[in-house]
């Protein structure tokens, strides 16, 4: 039976919710609808009337090869940085739950990376993966031009995509843990009985039950290469070379900022949004299937 808290006095509730409201109203909706006001009108960038315009900004979106560029750029940066997170979390997070000695203080060093914002990995890993002052500029004088992510795209573009990853990693490792640990012990014990491998009770008990958590962060981690990847590119790249390393985030900043067409990145913006709103409905309506244990 579900248990609601009852205030004699009325007011009290939503002095109580009131910093909340204020943050969400100043943060996003107020934004949200300058967005939606500058996506269909022309906005001067130097002030002056604005022009109605209708979906003009979103056919010129989509009607630019170089916006379709960052698309695609941004699935590939999604797709292996998701992967590459999940996967080495979730080899830790099984290392770790064998309780062998010592996991304990792993467990927190696994957990560090993701107390660090995204601009200051971003600086350090720009001077890790430098060609000149870098661990890997050995590499260099070893093989020269063997590594350049300066002048290179597809270096440069590995260079943010394992930052990313390797951000991730805390985030990850601690959610596929904690599903790990709720598994009980006597379904891996049976699995034990019936003379399953470890790599066998891995892949077709523990993995199974964990299924809804590995939605959820696969949904998660989408969601933050799309809109968490500022930080890292603008301090290692800003979206170079070439443009390599320029993703939909990014392009919205740079055409905003620097071009100064805000109508364009208005509706750059809200495409973006709706790319997200879309992703966590898909989240909120399949991981709703929860493994229950009798």
């Amino acid at each position: 039976m579900e248990r609601r808290a009852h205030y004699r006095n009325r007011v009290l509730p939503w002095l109580l919710i009131a910093p909340q409201l204020i943050l969400v109203l100043v943060f996003f909706y107020w934004p949200t609808s300058q967005a939606l006001y500058w996506a269909f009108t022309l906005e001067q960038a130097w002030g002056g009337g604005n022009e109605w315009v209708g979906f003009d900004n979103f056919m010129g979106v989509f009607g630019d090869g170089r916006y379709w560029s960052t698309v695609g750029r941004s699935a590939v940066y999604a797709a292996a940085a998701t992967g590459i997170s999940m996967g080495i979390a979730l080899v830790l997070a099984l290392f770790v739950d064998r309780g062998l000695k010592g996991t304990k203080i792993f467990q927190s060093v696994f957990i560090w990376p993701y107390a660090l914002a995204a601009p200051v990995v971003g600086v350090a890993f720009r001077f890790i993966f430098s060609p000149q002052a870098g661990m890997i500029g050995s590499l260099n004088r070893i093989w020269p031009g063997i590594w350049d992510p300066a002048t290179n795209g597809l270096h440069a573009l590995i260079m943010v995509i394992i930052s990313h990853a390797w951000l991730s990693i805390g985030y990850n490792f601690v959610f596929f843990l904690a599903a790990l640990q709720m598994i009980p012990r006597s379904i891996a014990e049976a699995g034990a009985m019936d003379g399953a491998r470890p790599a066998r009770r891995m892949l077709d008990l523990q993995l199974p039950l964990i299924a809804p958590t590995t939605f959820f962060l696969l949904i998660m981690n989408i969601i933050s290469t799309f809109t968490d990847s500022f930080g890292l590119i603008d301090t290692m790249t800003e979206g170079g070379p070439i443009g390599s390393t320029e993703v939909m985030v990014y392009k919205i900043y740079y055409d905003g900022f620097k071009s100064l067409d805000y109508s364009g990145a208005a509706a750059q913006s809200i495409v973006l949004m709706l790319i997200v709103i879309t992703l966590t409905f898909v989240q909120f309506k399949w991981v709703e299937r929860r493994i229950h244990y009798t």
